[in-house]
């Protein structure tokens, strides 16, 4: 049997023989080797950004964990910020280095959600992201379309971006930007380019954010902009075999299952090679008219309340 405790970079690991969590068909050992086997690759799209991460104690549900626990090493990297909603600050690891993420690793951290930007300039989103969430029990071929409408809709303004699986059932589009776009004019052209997708095909995608009204189309989550965080490239998911949220060509979308990519698969997948990098396009320029049309659109947290509101006042009178 293999040695329960072992060291790497310094990193105690522990248990690395233990089922990961019900249904994963992997150990915390296939956890760690796979994080430790596409570090170069996953390092750079966490370096400097606050980091959360969803982590899985044996015994017990999944839990999102974004301030860093009192028994944190030193040498872990850290920055505060400052959380609206909450009114509070919060302590978040900085993952910038192989013990880091070995660390977490031993913590059962199985997914990473860094955030848009970086500590250098929180307000100035390195990327825009487009979350294409297929109905409940849609196939992934749904997302697929969708992610092709989106690109559409950017390309008619002389943008374009990456696509990966989400890991989960749907698709991520990111579109790297040239950092002179503050985050409320990065929100605004989010939201622009998921209503111009809707408006490609209405039959297939929608902005609903209300789920009720959505009648079986791909959701185009415009959301994802401010202090949001997203699954990062590479990212496993703690979903049934460990799937990992994997980048994939344009031209190859019709050929893979978000199943293809799993902790056991992606590093022999990958070789020596990185896909996010390769298939990343130069930073943009925010297109102009994108965010003049996104300003015109209602945030759709904030209108999805209201109508919320309206609803229920509505049933109250009627009943």
């Amino acid at each position: 049997m293999a040695a329960e405790k072992e060291e790497r970079d310094g990193v105690p690991l522990t248990n690395l023989d233990q089922e990961l969590f019900p249904d994963a068909r992997a150990t915390k050992r296939d956890l760690v080797d796979y994080l430790d086997a596409v570090r170069d690759r996953m390092i750079p799209v966490l370096r400097d950004r606050p980091l959360s991460v969803v982590r899985v104690l044996r015994g017990q549900d999944k839990f999102v964990q974004k301030n860093l626990p009192k028994y944190t090493p030193e040498w872990v990297a850290r920055t505060k910020v400052w959380a609206e909603a909450s009114h509070r600050e919060v302590l978040y690891a900085l993952c910038n280095d192989r013990r880091t993420l070995l660390w977490f690793g031993n913590q059962r951290a199985v997914e990473y959600h860094p955030t848009l930007m970086t500590v250098a300039d929180p307000d100035r989103p390195t990327h825009l992201i487009m979350d294409l969430d297929p109905p409940e029990g849609g196939a992934f071929d749904l997302a697929v379309r969708a992610a092709r409408l989106v690109r559409q809709a950017l390309a008619d303004v002389g943008m374009d971006g990456a696509v990966k699986t989400s890991g989960a059932k749907g698709v991520h589009v990111f579109v790297p930007l040239d950092g002179g776009a503050a985050t409320i004019d990065v929100a605004a052209a989010t939201r622009a380019v998921a209503a111009r997708a809707e408006r490609l095909d209405p039959a297939l995608a929608t902005t609903a954010f209300i789920r009720e009204d959505r009648h079986g189309k791909v959701f185009l989550d415009a959301t994802r902009s401010g202090g949001a965080s997203v699954v990062a490239a590479y990212s496993p998911r703690v979903r049934p075999g460990v799937p990992v949220s994997f980048p994939v060509a344009w031209d190859d979308l019709d050929d893979v299952t978000p199943a293809d990519f799993t902790v056991h698969t992606v590093p022999g997948l990958l070789g020596d090679a990185d896909p996010w990098a390769a298939t990343m396009p130069r930073p943009q320029r925010l297109d102009p008219g994108l965010v003049e049309e996104g300003h015109t659109i209602p945030v759709a947290r904030v209108a999805a309340m209201h109508e919320g509101k309206r609803r229920a006042r509505a049933r109250r009178s009627a009943g």
